[in-house]
């Protein structure tokens, strides 16, 4: 039996970090190579935005591809759990439109346990 009590938490595993969701909706159309995402994302540092790459190749939602030319050239894409996310993400941005209302007034939930940062 899994340890976890919902097997929508392995989803959202994958999804948790502050700047998963943002990176993987950067490469849902192109390639990109980490400058790229760096401009793309100019509020994470570049500490963050590495940890998190190295979490989604390791996970498996995106791939990270080197070319060994000089300089080396590191280019990522989506793997195909990273392409079936997709439309989840689009569900969660769609959602966050349509009742930016009532998120706005929620309040974040307590916990016992405690919450690990990622930035």
């Amino acid at each position: 039996m899994s340890s976890l009590p919902c097997p929508a938490y392995r989803v959202l595993r994958l999804l948790a970090g502050k700047w998963k969701p943002a990176i993987l909706f950067h490469l849902r159309a192109q390639t990109l190579r980490f400058g790229d995402l760096r401009r793309c994302l100019p509020e994470v540092s570049q500490k963050v935005l590495t940890a998190q790459l190295k979490e989604l190749e390791t996970d498996g939602v995106i791939i990270r591809t080197l070319y060994p030319d000089v300089p080396p050239r590191v280019e990522y894409s989506l793997s195909p759990l990273g392409i079936a996310l997709i439309p989840l993400l689009q569900q969660m941005h769609d959602f966050a439109l349509n009742h930016g209302d009532l998120l706005a007034g929620s309040e974040p939930i307590a916990s016992s346990e405690p919450v690990a940062a990622d930035d």
